[in-house]
Protein backbone atom coordinates (compact mmCIF):
# COMPACT_ATOMS: atom_id res chain seq x y z
CA UNK A 1 0.00 0.00 0.00
CA UNK A 2 1.26 3.47 -0.90
CA UNK A 3 0.03 6.65 0.83
CA UNK A 4 0.95 10.08 -0.55
CA UNK A 5 -0.16 13.32 1.08
CA UNK A 6 -1.18 15.64 -1.76
CA UNK A 7 -2.58 18.53 0.30
CA UNK A 8 -1.63 20.01 3.67
CA UNK A 9 -3.17 23.44 4.13
CA UNK A 10 -4.14 24.42 7.65
CA UNK A 11 -6.75 21.96 8.81
CA UNK A 12 -7.29 20.49 5.35
CA UNK A 13 -5.48 17.37 4.20
CA UNK A 14 -5.74 15.13 1.17
CA UNK A 15 -4.15 11.74 0.56
CA UNK A 16 -3.79 9.60 -2.53
CA UNK A 17 -3.84 5.91 -1.67
CA UNK A 18 -2.93 2.97 -3.87
CA UNK A 19 -3.59 -0.62 -2.81
CA UNK A 20 -2.15 -3.39 -5.06
CA UNK A 21 -4.63 -5.68 -6.80
CA UNK A 22 -2.80 -8.67 -5.30
CA UNK A 23 -3.61 -7.44 -1.78
CA UNK A 24 -7.27 -6.98 -2.66
CA UNK A 25 -7.41 -10.40 -4.32
CA UNK A 26 -5.89 -12.07 -1.25
CA UNK A 27 -8.42 -10.40 1.03
CA UNK A 28 -11.28 -11.32 -1.30
CA UNK A 29 -10.13 -14.94 -1.45
CA UNK A 30 -10.04 -15.06 2.35
CA UNK A 31 -13.64 -13.88 2.42
CA UNK A 32 -14.60 -16.52 -0.16
CA UNK A 33 -12.94 -19.26 1.92
CA UNK A 34 -14.95 -18.09 4.91
CA UNK A 35 -18.06 -18.06 2.73
CA UNK A 36 -17.49 -21.66 1.62
CA UNK A 37 -18.80 -23.05 4.90
CA UNK A 38 -21.85 -20.78 4.93
CA UNK A 39 -23.43 -21.21 1.49
CA UNK A 40 -25.40 -24.08 0.05
CA UNK A 41 -25.03 -24.71 -3.69
CA UNK A 42 -26.73 -27.55 -5.55
CA UNK A 43 -24.31 -30.28 -6.59
CA UNK A 44 -21.81 -29.63 -3.80
CA UNK A 45 -21.61 -30.96 -0.30
CA UNK A 46 -21.57 -28.38 2.52
CA UNK A 47 -18.10 -26.85 2.83
CA UNK A 48 -16.83 -28.50 -0.36
CA UNK A 49 -17.61 -25.79 -2.90
CA UNK A 50 -14.36 -24.82 -4.69
CA UNK A 51 -13.26 -21.25 -4.12
CA UNK A 52 -12.88 -20.83 -7.88
CA UNK A 53 -16.58 -21.66 -8.30
CA UNK A 54 -17.59 -19.30 -5.52
CA UNK A 55 -15.53 -16.60 -7.20
CA UNK A 56 -17.55 -16.99 -10.40
CA UNK A 57 -20.82 -16.56 -8.46
CA UNK A 58 -19.93 -14.10 -5.72
CA UNK A 59 -16.62 -12.64 -6.91
CA UNK A 60 -17.86 -9.14 -7.82
CA UNK A 61 -19.95 -8.63 -4.68
CA UNK A 62 -17.18 -9.98 -2.43
CA UNK A 63 -14.62 -7.73 -4.13
CA UNK A 64 -16.94 -4.74 -3.64
CA UNK A 65 -17.17 -5.56 0.08
CA UNK A 66 -13.40 -6.02 0.21
CA UNK A 67 -12.78 -2.63 -1.41
CA UNK A 68 -15.21 -0.91 0.98
CA UNK A 69 -13.61 -2.54 4.03
CA UNK A 70 -10.10 -1.80 2.76
CA UNK A 71 -10.89 1.87 2.31
CA UNK A 72 -12.37 2.13 5.82
CA UNK A 73 -9.46 0.26 7.42
CA UNK A 74 -6.85 2.21 5.46
CA UNK A 75 -8.40 5.57 6.28
CA UNK A 76 -8.62 4.68 9.96
CA UNK A 77 -4.95 3.71 9.98
CA UNK A 78 -3.89 6.95 8.23
CA UNK A 79 -5.88 9.13 10.63
CA UNK A 80 -4.79 7.22 13.73
CA UNK A 81 -1.10 7.19 12.78
CA UNK A 82 -1.16 10.96 12.36
CA UNK A 83 -3.28 11.63 15.43
CA UNK A 84 -6.06 13.27 13.42
CA UNK A 85 -9.48 14.03 14.88
CA UNK A 86 -11.88 14.51 12.00
CA UNK A 87 -14.12 17.57 11.96
CA UNK A 88 -16.34 16.10 9.25
CA UNK A 89 -16.83 12.86 7.40
CA UNK A 90 -13.96 12.15 4.96
CA UNK A 91 -14.63 12.79 1.28
CA UNK A 92 -13.58 9.84 -0.84
CA UNK A 93 -13.04 10.06 -4.60
CA UNK A 94 -13.07 6.76 -6.49
CA UNK A 95 -12.60 5.82 -10.16
CA UNK A 96 -15.79 6.47 -12.12
CA UNK A 97 -15.00 5.26 -15.61
CA UNK A 98 -16.90 2.06 -16.40
CA UNK A 99 -13.81 0.22 -17.64
CA UNK A 100 -11.81 1.15 -14.51
CA UNK A 101 -14.62 0.04 -12.23
CA UNK A 102 -15.03 -3.28 -14.08
CA UNK A 103 -11.30 -4.06 -13.89
CA UNK A 104 -11.23 -3.15 -10.22
CA UNK A 105 -14.17 -5.44 -9.38
CA UNK A 106 -12.57 -8.20 -11.45
CA UNK A 107 -9.37 -7.90 -9.41
CA UNK A 108 -7.34 -6.86 -12.43
CA UNK A 109 -6.29 -3.38 -11.31
CA UNK A 110 -4.98 -1.66 -8.22
CA UNK A 111 -7.33 0.33 -6.00
CA UNK A 112 -6.46 4.00 -6.29
CA UNK A 113 -8.50 6.66 -4.56
CA UNK A 114 -8.16 10.01 -2.79
CA UNK A 115 -9.50 10.98 0.60
CA UNK A 116 -9.99 14.61 1.63
CA UNK A 117 -10.45 15.54 5.28
CA UNK A 118 -10.74 18.49 7.60
CA UNK A 119 -9.36 17.97 11.09
CA UNK A 120 -9.84 19.43 14.54
CA UNK A 121 -6.68 21.21 15.67
CA UNK A 122 -4.93 20.17 18.90
CA UNK A 123 -6.51 22.08 21.78
CA UNK A 124 -4.32 23.16 24.69
CA UNK A 125 -6.68 23.52 27.63
CA UNK A 126 -6.29 26.42 30.04
CA UNK A 127 -5.72 26.04 33.77
CA UNK A 128 -9.27 26.36 35.06
CA UNK A 129 -8.03 27.05 38.59
CA UNK A 130 -7.01 30.50 37.34
CA UNK A 131 -10.56 31.33 36.25
CA UNK A 132 -12.40 33.84 38.39
CA UNK A 133 -16.20 33.83 38.16
CA UNK A 134 -18.58 36.21 39.90
CA UNK A 135 -21.89 34.65 40.89
CA UNK A 136 -24.72 37.19 41.24
CA UNK A 137 -27.06 36.30 44.09
CA UNK A 138 -30.52 37.75 44.79
CA UNK A 139 -32.48 37.08 47.94
CA UNK A 140 -36.22 36.65 47.59
CA UNK A 141 -37.78 39.38 49.75
CA UNK A 142 -41.26 39.59 51.25
CA UNK A 143 -41.93 42.45 48.83
CA UNK A 144 -41.05 40.18 45.87
CA UNK A 145 -43.47 37.56 47.17
CA UNK A 146 -46.24 40.12 47.69
CA UNK A 147 -45.69 41.52 44.19
CA UNK A 148 -45.90 38.04 42.65
CA UNK A 149 -49.12 37.27 44.51
CA UNK A 150 -50.60 40.62 43.47
CA UNK A 151 -49.91 39.75 39.82
CA UNK A 152 -51.79 36.49 40.32
CA UNK A 153 -54.64 38.38 42.00
CA UNK A 154 -54.82 40.90 39.15
CA UNK A 155 -55.16 38.05 36.68
CA UNK A 156 -57.97 36.58 38.79
CA UNK A 157 -59.81 39.79 39.60
CA UNK A 158 -63.62 39.80 39.30
CA UNK A 159 -65.55 42.05 36.93
CA UNK A 160 -69.01 43.57 37.52
CA UNK A 161 -71.41 45.19 35.05
CA UNK A 162 -71.21 48.97 34.98
CA UNK A 163 -74.33 51.07 35.43
CA UNK A 164 -76.69 51.58 32.51
CA UNK A 165 -75.32 54.05 29.99
CA UNK A 166 -71.76 53.85 31.35
CA UNK A 167 -68.96 53.91 28.81
CA UNK A 168 -65.94 51.62 28.63
CA UNK A 169 -62.70 52.89 30.12
CA UNK A 170 -59.14 51.61 30.06
CA UNK A 171 -59.00 48.53 32.30
CA UNK A 172 -62.65 47.63 31.77
CA UNK A 173 -63.70 44.32 30.27
CA UNK A 174 -65.87 44.62 27.18
CA UNK A 175 -67.74 41.70 25.65
CA UNK A 176 -68.01 42.11 21.88
CA UNK A 177 -69.19 40.51 18.68
CA UNK A 178 -67.46 41.46 15.45
CA UNK A 179 -67.24 40.83 11.72
CA UNK A 180 -64.00 41.61 9.94
CA UNK A 181 -63.47 42.42 6.28
CA UNK A 182 -60.50 43.20 4.04
CA UNK A 183 -61.37 45.23 0.94
CA UNK A 184 -65.01 44.52 1.68
CA UNK A 185 -64.49 40.73 1.74
CA UNK A 186 -64.91 38.59 4.86
CA UNK A 187 -61.88 36.47 5.78
CA UNK A 188 -61.33 33.27 7.71
CA UNK A 189 -61.14 33.84 11.46
CA UNK A 190 -62.50 37.38 11.12
CA UNK A 191 -65.72 36.87 13.06
CA UNK A 192 -66.36 36.37 16.76
CA UNK A 193 -69.26 36.20 19.22
CA UNK A 194 -69.12 36.89 22.94
CA UNK A 195 -65.41 37.70 22.95
CA UNK A 196 -64.14 39.35 26.15
CA UNK A 197 -61.51 42.06 25.81
CA UNK A 198 -59.74 43.82 28.70
CA UNK A 199 -58.99 47.28 27.37
CA UNK A 200 -55.32 48.10 27.61
CA UNK A 201 -54.23 44.49 28.04
CA UNK A 202 -52.86 44.27 24.50
CA UNK A 203 -54.70 41.04 23.69
CA UNK A 204 -55.76 42.16 20.20
CA UNK A 205 -53.87 43.60 17.26
CA UNK A 206 -52.58 47.17 17.70
CA UNK A 207 -55.27 49.84 17.60
CA UNK A 208 -58.20 47.50 18.19
CA UNK A 209 -58.64 47.96 21.94
CA UNK A 210 -57.97 51.69 21.86
CA UNK A 211 -60.94 52.22 19.53
CA UNK A 212 -63.26 50.51 22.01
CA UNK A 213 -62.66 53.11 24.71
CA UNK A 214 -65.90 55.03 25.26
CA UNK A 215 -68.13 52.36 23.74
CA UNK A 216 -71.39 51.51 25.49
CA UNK A 217 -73.60 48.43 25.66
CA UNK A 218 -75.48 47.96 22.38
CA UNK A 219 -73.28 50.41 20.50
CA UNK A 220 -71.72 49.40 17.19
CA UNK A 221 -68.47 50.81 15.85
CA UNK A 222 -66.40 50.14 12.74
CA UNK A 223 -62.80 49.75 13.82
CA UNK A 224 -60.00 50.50 11.35
CA UNK A 225 -56.85 48.44 12.00
CA UNK A 226 -53.86 47.00 10.17
CA UNK A 227 -52.53 43.51 10.85
CA UNK A 228 -48.86 43.50 11.94
CA UNK A 229 -46.31 42.55 9.29
CA UNK A 230 -45.21 39.63 11.46
CA UNK A 231 -48.76 38.32 11.96
CA UNK A 232 -48.98 34.52 12.09
CA UNK A 233 -51.19 34.32 8.98
CA UNK A 234 -49.26 35.34 5.86
CA UNK A 235 -52.55 36.18 4.08
CA UNK A 236 -53.42 38.74 6.75
CA UNK A 237 -49.94 40.06 7.62
CA UNK A 238 -49.69 43.78 6.83
CA UNK A 239 -53.28 43.97 5.53
CA UNK A 240 -55.64 46.86 6.49
CA UNK A 241 -58.97 45.60 7.82
CA UNK A 242 -62.31 46.81 9.15
CA UNK A 243 -64.15 45.23 12.06
CA UNK A 244 -67.84 45.98 12.57
CA UNK A 245 -67.97 45.60 16.33
CA UNK A 246 -70.87 45.59 18.78
CA UNK A 247 -70.47 45.76 22.56
CA UNK A 248 -72.83 43.46 24.46
CA UNK A 249 -71.43 44.07 27.94
CA UNK A 250 -69.17 46.55 29.71
CA UNK A 251 -67.74 45.55 33.09
CA UNK A 252 -65.49 47.32 35.57
CA UNK A 253 -62.72 45.49 37.40
CA UNK A 254 -63.16 44.73 41.07
CA UNK A 255 -60.60 44.16 43.76
CA UNK A 256 -59.40 40.71 44.72
CA UNK A 257 -59.02 40.26 48.44
CA UNK A 258 -55.77 38.44 49.03
CA UNK A 259 -56.58 36.12 51.90
CA UNK A 260 -57.02 32.45 52.77
CA UNK A 261 -60.15 32.20 50.64
CA UNK A 262 -58.29 33.54 47.61
CA UNK A 263 -55.54 30.99 48.19
CA UNK A 264 -58.15 28.23 48.27
CA UNK A 265 -59.44 29.26 44.83
CA UNK A 266 -55.93 28.45 43.60
CA UNK A 267 -55.96 25.01 45.22
CA UNK A 268 -53.86 25.92 48.25
CA UNK A 269 -54.80 25.58 51.91
CA UNK A 270 -54.07 29.11 53.04
CA UNK A 271 -52.43 32.41 52.23
CA UNK A 272 -49.29 31.24 53.99
CA UNK A 273 -49.12 28.23 51.65
CA UNK A 274 -49.59 30.55 48.67
CA UNK A 275 -46.72 32.71 49.89
CA UNK A 276 -44.52 29.64 50.30
CA UNK A 277 -45.35 28.52 46.74
CA UNK A 278 -44.66 32.00 45.35
CA UNK A 279 -41.35 32.20 47.23
CA UNK A 280 -40.30 28.77 45.94
CA UNK A 281 -41.13 29.76 42.36
CA UNK A 282 -39.21 33.04 42.63
CA UNK A 283 -36.26 31.22 44.18
CA UNK A 284 -36.19 28.89 41.19
CA UNK A 285 -36.47 31.79 38.73
CA UNK A 286 -33.64 33.69 40.40
CA UNK A 287 -31.46 30.57 40.55
CA UNK A 288 -32.05 29.93 36.85
CA UNK A 289 -31.09 33.50 35.97
CA UNK A 290 -27.99 33.24 38.20
CA UNK A 291 -26.97 30.03 36.47
CA UNK A 292 -27.30 31.70 33.07
CA UNK A 293 -25.14 34.64 34.15
CA UNK A 294 -22.46 32.37 35.64
CA UNK A 295 -22.43 30.12 32.60
CA UNK A 296 -22.12 33.09 30.25
CA UNK A 297 -19.20 34.49 32.27
CA UNK A 298 -17.49 31.10 32.21
CA UNK A 299 -18.01 30.67 28.47
CA UNK A 300 -16.57 34.14 27.90
CA UNK A 301 -13.40 33.10 29.75
CA UNK A 302 -13.21 29.82 27.83
CA UNK A 303 -13.51 31.84 24.62
CA UNK A 304 -10.75 34.25 25.64
CA UNK A 305 -8.39 31.46 26.70
CA UNK A 306 -8.88 29.15 23.73
CA UNK A 307 -8.22 31.04 20.51
CA UNK A 308 -7.48 28.65 17.66
CA UNK A 309 -8.54 28.08 14.08
CA UNK A 310 -11.83 26.24 14.08
CA UNK A 311 -12.64 23.89 11.17
CA UNK A 312 -14.14 26.10 8.41
CA UNK A 313 -16.74 23.50 7.43
CA UNK A 314 -18.13 23.43 10.99
CA UNK A 315 -18.25 27.23 11.07
CA UNK A 316 -20.04 27.27 7.71
CA UNK A 317 -22.57 24.73 8.96
CA UNK A 318 -23.26 26.67 12.17
CA UNK A 319 -23.44 29.99 10.31
CA UNK A 320 -25.87 28.64 7.71
CA UNK A 321 -28.20 27.34 10.42
CA UNK A 322 -28.25 30.72 12.16
CA UNK A 323 -28.44 32.77 8.97
CA UNK A 324 -31.34 30.77 7.52
CA UNK A 325 -33.22 31.19 10.80
CA UNK A 326 -32.53 34.94 10.93
CA UNK A 327 -33.60 35.42 7.32
CA UNK A 328 -36.81 33.47 7.89
CA UNK A 329 -37.66 35.56 10.96
CA UNK A 330 -36.98 38.82 9.13
CA UNK A 331 -39.01 37.75 6.09
CA UNK A 332 -41.89 36.75 8.36
CA UNK A 333 -41.75 40.10 10.16
CA UNK A 334 -41.36 42.02 6.91
CA UNK A 335 -38.16 43.62 8.19
CA UNK A 336 -34.99 44.60 6.35
CA UNK A 337 -31.43 44.96 7.60
CA UNK A 338 -31.86 48.72 7.34
CA UNK A 339 -34.63 48.43 9.95
CA UNK A 340 -32.01 46.92 12.26
CA UNK A 341 -29.56 49.77 11.52
CA UNK A 342 -27.15 47.46 9.71
CA UNK A 343 -26.44 45.98 6.30
CA UNK A 344 -26.65 42.38 5.15
CA UNK A 345 -22.86 42.17 4.79
CA UNK A 346 -22.28 43.57 8.29
CA UNK A 347 -24.89 41.22 9.73
CA UNK A 348 -23.25 38.25 8.02
CA UNK A 349 -19.88 39.22 9.43
CA UNK A 350 -21.32 39.47 12.94
CA UNK A 351 -23.11 36.12 12.76
CA UNK A 352 -20.02 34.44 11.35
CA UNK A 353 -18.12 35.61 14.45
CA UNK A 354 -20.85 34.11 16.61
CA UNK A 355 -20.65 30.86 14.61
CA UNK A 356 -16.88 30.75 15.10
CA UNK A 357 -17.29 31.25 18.87
CA UNK A 358 -19.93 28.54 19.13
CA UNK A 359 -17.85 26.01 17.21
CA UNK A 360 -14.69 26.70 19.22
CA UNK A 361 -16.55 26.52 22.54
CA UNK A 362 -18.23 23.29 21.47
CA UNK A 363 -14.84 21.75 20.65
CA UNK A 364 -13.32 22.99 23.92
CA UNK A 365 -16.19 21.63 26.02
CA UNK A 366 -15.94 18.32 24.17
CA UNK A 367 -12.18 18.17 24.78
CA UNK A 368 -12.65 18.87 28.50
CA UNK A 369 -15.34 16.22 28.75
CA UNK A 370 -13.27 13.59 26.95
CA UNK A 371 -10.08 14.23 28.93
CA UNK A 372 -11.96 14.09 32.23
CA UNK A 373 -14.21 11.16 31.30
CA UNK A 374 -17.41 13.15 31.69
CA UNK A 375 -20.38 11.23 30.34
CA UNK A 376 -24.17 11.38 30.28
CA UNK A 377 -25.91 8.24 31.48
CA UNK A 378 -29.03 6.74 29.92
CA UNK A 379 -30.83 7.44 33.21
CA UNK A 380 -30.04 11.16 32.92
CA UNK A 381 -31.38 11.23 29.37
CA UNK A 382 -34.43 9.25 30.50
CA UNK A 383 -35.18 11.81 33.19
CA UNK A 384 -34.94 14.58 30.59
CA UNK A 385 -37.46 12.73 28.39
CA UNK A 386 -39.82 12.35 31.35
CA UNK A 387 -39.53 16.09 32.07
CA UNK A 388 -40.39 16.86 28.45
CA UNK A 389 -43.38 14.54 28.66
CA UNK A 390 -44.62 16.27 31.82
CA UNK A 391 -44.64 19.55 29.96
CA UNK A 392 -47.25 18.15 27.56
CA UNK A 393 -50.13 16.77 29.69
CA UNK A 394 -52.21 14.20 27.88
CA UNK A 395 -49.51 13.56 25.28
CA UNK A 396 -46.97 11.83 27.50
CA UNK A 397 -46.93 8.57 25.52
CA UNK A 398 -46.58 10.46 22.24
CA UNK A 399 -43.56 12.34 23.58
CA UNK A 400 -42.01 9.20 25.02
CA UNK A 401 -42.44 7.28 21.74
CA UNK A 402 -41.01 10.19 19.76
CA UNK A 403 -37.75 10.18 21.69
CA UNK A 404 -37.57 6.39 21.93
CA UNK A 405 -37.75 6.11 18.13
CA UNK A 406 -35.65 9.16 17.24
CA UNK A 407 -31.93 8.92 17.93
CA UNK A 408 -31.27 12.46 16.71
CA UNK A 409 -33.86 13.90 19.09
CA UNK A 410 -32.29 11.97 21.97
CA UNK A 411 -28.89 13.36 21.00
CA UNK A 412 -30.33 16.88 21.14
CA UNK A 413 -31.50 16.17 24.69
CA UNK A 414 -28.17 14.67 25.67
CA UNK A 415 -26.06 17.60 24.37
CA UNK A 416 -27.18 20.29 26.88
CA UNK A 417 -26.92 17.81 29.76
CA UNK A 418 -23.34 17.05 28.74
CA UNK A 419 -22.53 20.75 28.39
CA UNK A 420 -23.91 21.53 31.84
CA UNK A 421 -21.89 18.71 33.40
CA UNK A 422 -18.70 20.03 31.82
CA UNK A 423 -19.54 23.55 33.01
CA UNK A 424 -20.09 22.22 36.55
CA UNK A 425 -16.73 20.43 36.39
CA UNK A 426 -14.95 23.69 35.48
CA UNK A 427 -16.81 25.65 38.17
CA UNK A 428 -15.57 23.16 40.77
CA UNK A 429 -12.01 24.18 39.86
CA UNK A 430 -12.58 27.89 39.27
CA UNK A 431 -12.55 30.61 41.90
CA UNK A 432 -16.27 31.43 42.25
CA UNK A 433 -17.28 34.34 44.46
CA UNK A 434 -20.82 35.39 45.30
CA UNK A 435 -22.02 38.96 44.92
CA UNK A 436 -25.36 40.25 46.16
CA UNK A 437 -27.16 42.17 43.42
CA UNK A 438 -30.61 43.59 42.87
CA UNK A 439 -33.33 41.73 41.02
CA UNK A 440 -33.13 44.34 38.25
CA UNK A 441 -29.38 43.84 37.84
CA UNK A 442 -29.81 40.06 37.71
CA UNK A 443 -32.25 40.20 34.83
CA UNK A 444 -30.98 43.23 32.89
CA UNK A 445 -28.70 41.18 30.61
CA UNK A 446 -31.19 38.37 30.06
CA UNK A 447 -31.32 38.88 26.28
CA UNK A 448 -27.54 38.74 26.04
CA UNK A 449 -27.51 35.46 27.95
CA UNK A 450 -29.67 33.83 25.28
CA UNK A 451 -26.89 34.24 22.71
CA UNK A 452 -24.41 32.24 24.79
CA UNK A 453 -23.22 28.99 23.21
Amino acid sequence: MQVTETLNEGLKHEFKISVPATDLDAKADAKLVDLKDKVRINGFRPGKVPVSHLKKIYGRSVMAETIDQTIRDTNTQIFTDRGFRLATEPKITMPTETKEVEELLAGKSDLTYTVSIEVVPPIALADFKTFKVEKPVVDVTDADVDEAIKRIADQSRPYAAKSEGAKAENGDRVTISFKGTINGEAFEGGTGEGIQVVLGAGQFIPGFEEQLIGIGVGETRTLQVTFPKNYASEKLAGQPAEFETTATAVEAPGETVIDDEFAKTLGLESLDRLKEAARARLTTEFATATRQRVKRALLDQLDENHRFEAPPSLIDEEFNLMWNSIKAEMDSAGKTFADENTTEDDAKEEYRKIADRRVRLGLVLSEIGEKNKITVSDDEVGRAVIERARQMPGREKEVWDFYRNNAQALAQLRAPIYEDKVVDFILELADVTEKKVSKEDLFKDEDAEKTAA
